[in-house]
């Protein structure tokens, strides 16, 4: 078991969690990873529990995730309710109980701010300040910033999700002012940091601080979304390099409908057999796949920078290559039975060719997009003279 906070609580290789607000956005994915997890034995309180089953599990748990709370009420009111009292409760309850267990609670960056939200959860934090100075329950509370990701609900308080929506299912957006700023936070950054409060000890209350952030304005971050909406119907992948751009499209995806989740590719198909690109990116190159006939040849080109790899996940093929200034021809037999992955270097011409009874399929990668304008690959038959130069038998 990992060194984690049940051993504090005389707990016997289970720690026992609660979370409070678990259906919601961040309990549910909370609630994913701790599932995952043997050595977690798993509560959850929402609003459909009793306040006899939120006692019942706070006086047993060793670990409390305290998430639940109100953030877009009907009346004002609802958030010194939903925050506050419900907060002031759950540290009645523990002590009454006699117990000090580990206590997270997600407060946001508003708690500074003086609106009713932000002062009902400011006040949530006192009561849970409170409880630990008195009773030694271990209190961390984390401010946290906007999130995103997952299952978080459009149209609600989350503009990232509302936009993910929008634009994935063709609806319009609305957008006051494109150049305003905010500071986002993934929620898979947040749930590592919550499940290191169960792994590790931490010093202080105030948590969160290496949780990354972005900041993005709200133009920009239209335009990324609808940068991989527009994309996503081509082999074209997103500029992956930056962690917030992976997340960012990760989200976008998840709101994408099932009706509109796959797609067709474009195919090129010629006396050979057929062929269609699945991926490409600037940074990344590209893959396509082919079938090719039996008996044809595929290739018979070099190239000065870029390289290629080859794998056949279907039928036999034979790879043959040879410096473009001459030598030995090598080879390579490949099938789809062997899992088998061809490097082609630069200044190898090179081919491959269907020497089964049916069809190949080769998937390949190339370490470049295509670009007509500087498309690097020459014509040169691998069985080319040797005696003379190689530049003389190349044809346009």
């Amino acid at each position: 078991m990992r060194r984690g906070y049940a051993a504090r609580q005389g707990g016997a290789g289970v720690t026992k969690v609660l979370i409070t607000g678990g259906r919601g956005f961040l309990g549910r994915n909370l609630a994913a990873h701790l599932a995952e997890r043997k050595e977690c034995e798993l509560r959850i309180f929402d609003q459909n529990n009793s306040m006899q089953e939120l006692r019942a599990w706070v006086t047993e748990a060793d670990v409390i995730y305290h998430l639940a709370g109100v953030n877009r009420p009907s009346d004002a009111k609802e958030f010194e309710t939903g925050n506050t009292h419900l907060t002031e409760e759950i540290c009645r309850m523990i002590r009454e109980a006699g117990r000090t267990p580990k206590i997270i609670f997600s407060s946001s960056i508003q708690a500074q701010l003086d609106n009713p939200y932000g002062a009902s959860k400011a006040r949530a934090e006192e009561a849970l300040r409170s409880l630990g100075a008195g009773t030694g329950a271990r209190v961390r509370i984390y401010r946290l910033k906007n999130l995103f990701g997952k299952w978080c609900r459009p149209n609600y308080n989350s503009v990232t999700a509302t936009f993910c929506h929008n634009i994935a299912n063709d609806l319009p957006i609305s957008i006051s002012d494109p150049t305003y700023t905010m500071q986002l936070s993934y929620v898979d950054d947040v749930i590592a940091d919550f499940l290191s409060e169960i792994d590790h000890e931490h010093e202080g209350i105030e948590a969160g601080a290496g949780i990354r952030d972005f900041t993005i304005s709200l133009g920009d971050l239209a335009g990324r979304i609808q940068a991989y909406h527009d994309l996503r119907e081509t082999p074209t992948l997103p500029d992956f390099d930056r962690w917030f751009n992976r997340a960012l499209y990760a989200t976008y995806l998840s709101y994408v409908p099932q009706s509109a989740r796959q797609h067709e590719l474009a195919v090129r198909t010629d006396n050979r057999g057929s062929l269609a690109e699945l991926i490409k990116q600037p940074n990344l190159g590209q893959v396509f796949i082919s079938r090719t006939h039996p008996g044809i040849t595929r290739g018979n080109h070099y190239h000065h920078t870029k390289t290629e790899k080859f794998f056949v996940i279907e039928g036999e093929g034979l790879i043959r290559m040879r410096s473009i200034e001459g030598g030995a021809v090598e080879e390579y037999r490949v099938t789809g039975s062997a899992y088998r992955v061809v490097d082609i270097p630069p200044g190898k011409t090179h081919a491959i060719t269907n020497v089964g009874a049916g069809e190949m399929v080769t998937l390949f990668w190339a370490s470049e997009i295509f670009d007509p304008n500087r498309p690097d690959t020459y014509f040169l038959p691998v069985d080319f003279e040797e005696v003379g130069s190689a530049t003389h038998t190349k044809k346009p």
